[in-house]
């Protein structure tokens, strides 16, 4: 297991540190729990994107596809 899975993984699990939307790996559904977690959409997909269809940008680059979500209360 990579050093990044490791610390998604604390990240997910740590409700202090997620409680809004975040992005993750389309990985995820291999762990997704429906009861912890609810998906809000493909990142190109969101009403928020500014740029409706395209997936998000970093330094003007597409990133790979993310999938949000958020924690169930």
């Amino acid at each position: 297991m990579s050093q990044d899975s490791v610390c998604m993984q604390d990240y997910l699990s740590n409700s202090k540190k997620n409680n809004g939307i975040i992005g993750v790996p389309i990985t995820f559904l291999d762990k997704y729990n429906p009861e912890q977690f609810m998906i809000i959409g493909l990142d190109r997909y969101v009403p928020d994107n500014p740029k409706f269809g395209h997936r998000f940008t970093i330094n003007g680059k597409e990133t790979y596809a993310r999938i949000l979500i958020k924690r169930r209360n």
